[in-house]
């Protein structure tokens, strides 16, 4: 993964690309203000810098079924790096958990999971996520709405995000 020195053109593509990542390399050099053929280049070189780590299909959660979103805040016995690492392991194995991050402070992981409806949830709860190795407690939050949802970062353009 080698780094390139972003300049307005990259991050005008990448902003773009976050926004519709189905966006065609013609309609995408136009919006950078470049030709097609540079265009493409350049976003082949994003990739490989890291930049863009992949491309999705945002799919609606309730049409699927998935009415319930909780955010479970995780508490292990053991913070040993060890034991960090094989929970971690542990919850992305389990399809139902879309996000696990790690946090500093009394909660060691906060985790998304996705379910059907609230028993199904608390069938997930209880027959996989409390009694995991190395949990000491779960605390879950019903999400109600979404007010705010913009995956990826701010990205600024002319010193406009």
């Amino acid at each position: 993964m080698r780094r390139i020195k972003l300049d307005r053109v990259d991050r005008q593509i990448l902003r773009d690309l976050q926004a519709n990542g189905r966006m065609t390399n013609v309609e995408l050099a136009g919006r950078a203000g470049i030709s097609a053929p540079p265009c493409l280049r350049r976003v082949r070189a994003l990739e490989e810098g890291g930049y863009i780590r992949g491309y999705h299909a945002e799919v609606n959660p309730e049409a699927l079924g998935f009415g319930v979103t909780v955010f479970a805040q995780v508490g292990l016995k053991s913070q040993a790096e060890a034991d960090l690492k094989t929970f971690e392991a542990l919850a992305s194995e389990w399809d139902e958990v879309r996000e696990v991050h790690m946090l500093a402070g009394e909660t060691d992981f906060l985790l998304k999971i996705v379910a059907n409806d609230w028993d199904s949830y608390q069938k997930f709860l209880t027959t996989r996520l409390t009694p995991a190795p190395n949990v000491a407690h779960v605390r879950s939050s019903l999400a109600i709405r979404t007010a705010k949802y913009a995956p990826g970062v701010p990205i600024e353009v002319n010193g406009k995000a």
